[in-house]
């Protein structure tokens, strides 16, 4: 009884913490007027706690929370992270806040894709469409201020998990330079990632690599079904000549992220990120 007690109140205190980090940080809108496809969406998002972690659905303003590392420690680098949920919610905890502030504690910048959702309950949107728009302005608007946020526009990337890991791939497949003639400043930017992170990525055989694609970073468990299309995968970048590095982690599954819970080598994945944008010179030691 006593134990079952201490493990609540742990649970709660842990929750709090959880919430009170991210109300820390900025959050912003991407479409301050409404996005485009949500203009007669009117519920409000929904969010459930389970077991520590914070779960949103029902997303119709498309947001990032942002993450700045200190002046001290900033690298110029920025990482646009879409946390996974099967298109059906946003798991936010161990794949977003925690990513997120490892990276701003480590100098790069980390901004949490809050998107649109395919496959939430009566949903219209679509992964094609409504979420990758969303993701596609996230980069955008990074870019638009870049100068504020202490950011190198040359060394934005994204990194997505899951079903946000098929977003941050569709985004290193279909970009565009932007539109100079846009009314809306943002729309000028460039939607392109200088590198993608693509972490036990969804559909990943849906993935096309063109030449002028962004340089991988390919990461899954070996216990994960996932891992088993990981190899042509990485090939298809091989095949195009596009920088790729790939890690399976032997007694890992699916959905680790960054929790407290994790054991063994795939603790260390994120400082394997970490070397390789280092080796592609992305950041400096």
């Amino acid at each position: 009884m006593k134990n079952s007690l201490l493990k609540n109140v742990m649970l709660i205190c842990c929750v709090t913490i959880s919430m009170l980090s991210s109300a820390q940080h900025q959050q912003i809108s991407l479409w301050p007027n409404g996005a485009p496809g949500s203009e007669a969406k009117t519920g409000e998002e929904k969010i459930r706690i389970y077991k520590g972690e914070q779960i949103f659905s029902n997303i119709h303003n498309p947001s990032i929370t942002v993450y700045l590392p200190s002046k001290e420690k900033a690298t110029g680098a920025a990482v646009v992270v879409a946390p996974g949920g099967g298109h059906k919610e946003i798991w936010m905890t161990h794949e977003g806040y925690n990513v997120a502030q490892w990276l701003s504690d480590h100098g790069i910048a980390a901004f949490i894709l809050k998107y649109r959702l395919a496959r939430d309950s009566n949903s219209t949107y679509t992964v094609e469409k409504e979420s990758l728009a969303d993701i596609q302005r996230a980069i955008r608007m990074v870019k638009s201020h870049a100068k504020e946020w202490g950011v190198d526009t040359s060394r934005i990337g994204v990194m997505g998990f899951s079903a946000g890991g098929q977003l941050a791939g569709l985004s290193a497949m279909l970009f565009d330079n932007g539109n100079p003639d846009a009314k809306d400043p943002v729309d000028q930017y460039s939607s392109r990632p200088s590198f993608q992170a693509l972490i036990y990525p969804g559909g990943s055989a849906r993935l096309e690599v063109a030449g002028n694609a962004p340089p991988v970073f390919l990461l899954a468990g070996y216990k994960d079904q996932i891992a088993s299309g990981m190899v042509d995968l990485y090939l298809k970048y091989k095949k195009a000549n596009v920088p790729a590095e790939m890690h399976i982690y032997a007694e890992a599954a699916h959905g680790f992220g960054i929790r407290e819970t994790n054991k063994g080598a795939v603790t260390g994945w994120i400082d394997r990120f970490y070397d390789w944008l280092n080796d592609l010179g992305f950041i400096k030691k």
